[in-house]
């Protein structure tokens, strides 16, 4: 490459560079990467990549993780053993995980923990997943504060879960409000047409009481009133435990995530195991729509 032309393209890759960081750049990490590394340019490191706690590395376009954690009920039957059993050896699964995540720095990380349409299952189940969360809060409310490191959020239909457990969860996302490090989004009572059609139905209230005009309505007004307003859309979707749906899961939010399937049921599921699709992930190249002819002269602009 002349060196005119060399100057163009790190030029313009450091100009999106920061879009591409935040999702929003038709451009692959991999490629930005690979144009500062080849041209000795000093960036700080975590801009570029990222490193696992094994030393492998992935892209630092991966600001947010979402998960959906499935295969706990058929662990547990597998094993003689009840479904809350398996439950039980989900979240102790959750907590590993939450931890991998904050040592490596992926800023956002979502558990799909109970949908809205999970009600059918038997009351009993239902109503031990409901005691196991108020649990699971009492005995990491004080590591989820420790440090200022979660900062603790919860998306769904909050009005419809038990009242003990509806303010422990109001508790402690206002406790840890200030906090720095990583946003942990837990979806309870969650389903992606619901929330949709939550975030519509406020737009039109704004629009009745003269807040909001249609007219002005876009992609942008409809995703601040989503749930998940404050976190960017997923990078990667993951669900573990061998199906192979989405499950209502982020529908708005997933329009341009890459998603993982992994037949390892969720209590199995391991730092080692997360950190070899977060490997696979890097190969990915996400254009946003743009073919390869497109983001090829985007870059020689």
């Amino acid at each position: 490459m002349k060196g005119s032309d060399h100057r163009g393209v790190l030029s313009s890759s450091a100009t999106n560079l920061e879009g591409l960081v935040s999702g929003v750049a038709g451009k692959s990490s991999i490629a930005v990467a690979k144009i500062f590394k080849g041209n000795s340019v000093k960036m700080p490191i975590e801009v570029i990549e990222k490193t696992t706690t094994n030393g492998a590395q992935y892209p630092a376009s991966l600001r947010h993780l979402a998960i959906i954690m499935d295969g706990n009920g058929r662990w547990a039957q597998a094993r003689g053993k009840s479904r809350i059993y398996g439950h039980r050896a989900g979240a102790v699964a959750a907590k590993k995980i939450l931890n991998y995540a904050l040592d490596i720095g992926i800023p956002y990380l979502t558990l799909f923990a109970f949908s809205s349409e999970n009600w059918r299952r038997p009351k009993h189940e239902v109503d031990g997943l409901m005691r196991l969360l108020e649990e699971y809060l009492d005995d990491n409310r004080e590591s989820f504060l420790a440090g200022k490191r979660v900062r603790f959020n919860v998306f769904g239909d909050k009005e419809g879960l038990p009242k003990s457990l509806g303010e422990k969860l109001a508790e402690i996302e206002q406790a840890s409000q200030n906090n720095v490090g990583l946003d942990l989004g837990l979806a309870l009572n969650y389903g992606g047409r619901a929330e949709i059609l939550r975030a519509a139905k406020k737009l039109i209230g704004k629009c009745l009481a003269g807040e909001e005009t249609l007219e002005n309505i876009g992609e942008c007004q409809l995703a601040n009133q989503l749930d998940t307003a404050r976190f960017p859309d997923p990078d990667l979707l993951l669900r573990t435990g061998g199906e192979k749906r989405i499950s209502n899961f982020m529908l708005w939010q997933s329009a341009y995530t890459e998603i993982a399937f992994t037949d390892c049921p969720w209590p199995d599921f391991d730092e080692k195991k997360l950190e070899e699709i977060l490997v696979k992930f890097s190969t990915r190249v996400r254009r946003f729509g743009a073919s390869p002819e497109a983001e090829k002269e985007q870059i020689r602009a």
